[in-house]
């Protein structure tokens, strides 16, 4: 059995920290179109960079692109939806609790709501994404 971590999470993390920055300028940058449409046009030029990147630099898989390509989607989708509605769910929970402008309650849900996709989305890509044909993990 594979270790839980190992070199692949510091390559993840540094694919993430490209993918991000880019997910990051975009997200606030389209922040006038509402919140889940600048988190979604972020997120999807982010995983476009990050699908070929940790195809092959961080999990070196060996899965058919398609099929790689379909289970990268699918695992994207599920991040992102968990991910930013639990964000966004939390911080709405807790916005009541302090007089800061309702922007920035947005801004914060989506900076919690990045952290949570990224543990997410590491797991769904290891050990489901881009598995190794063969492996048991």
């Amino acid at each position: 059995m594979k270790k839980l971590f190992d070199v692949s999470m510091l390559k993840f993390l540094l694919v993430g920290v490209g993918n991000t920055l880019l997910s990051t300028v975009l997200m606030f940058a389209l922040e006038g179109l509402g919140y889940w449409p600048s988190t979604a046009i972020a997120y999807v030029a982010g995983a476009v960079m990050s699908f070929f990147l940790n195809r092959r630099f961080t999990f070196h898989s060996d899965e058919v692109m398609w099929k790689a390509a379909v289970k990268f989607a699918i695992n994207v989708a599920v991040c992102y939806v968990v991910g930013y509605g639990l964000a966004r769910l939390v911080m709405g929970v807790l916005a009541p609790l302090n007089p800061l402008p309702a922007i920035w309650w947005e801004r914060l849900s989506k900076l919690v709501g990045m952290g949570l996709y990224t543990v997410f989305n590491y797991f769904g890509q290891r050990f489901f994404a881009f598995r190794r044909r063969g492996s048991t993990t």
